[in-house]
């Protein structure tokens, strides 16, 4: 009998949906995990974001198509951006559940990221890393992901967000 192969994702909730909405789309977020299930194998895909109450109903689609939420509270600046950085977060999830997965999906361009792409890396534990873009991946992840990277925008056309027909 065949193993199942359980790889995980571990999804830079802002960074994906900035770096895509810089080109001028919207991401469909129930096609990406779909595709992250078929492409990659995908069992568990943590998405980590800001809690911000008023996003309840996105909260709500994104777990219903699948996605395991981890929020960070978020900061409201005095200039009336909010903040809510999850890097720590997402770096310490992909190191409890480490034994849990046999390879990890990065989705994030970051460069604070270079050490976990890195480590996952020297362990053949990483599948692959899915940044946004190649304008918004930092020259540390390209360097370190040794020919493991894509970029989301390349999938345009199967991750586009069209509005159905009413």
């Amino acid at each position: 009998m065949k193993q199942k192969i359980s790889n995980y994702a571990f999804i830079d909730g802002q960074n994906l949906h900035i770096g895509i909405m810089d080109f001028g789309w919207k991401l469909d977020y129930k096609r990406f995990r779909v595709y992250l299930k078929e492409k990659y194998q995908v069992s568990k895909a943590y998405m980590f974001m800001g809690y911000l109450p008023a996003n309840q109903e996105l909260y709500n689609f994104l777990q219903s198509v699948g996605y395991v939420l981890i929020f960070k509270p978020v900061l409201q600046l005095e200039s009336g951006k909010v903040k809510g950085n999850c890097d720590a977060e997402l770096v310490l999830q992909a190191m409890i559940d480490y034994i849990s997965y046999k390879k990890a999906v990065i989705v994030s361009g970051d460069g604070d990221f270079y050490c976990l792409v890195k480590y996952l890396e020297s362990q053949n534990k990483l599948k692959m890393v899915l940044a946004p873009s190649s304008k918004n991946c930092s020259s540390l992840i390209k360097l370190v992901s040794k020919g493991k990277l894509s970029y989301i925008t390349d999938l345009k056309s199967k991750l586009k967000y069209k509005r159905s027909p009413s």
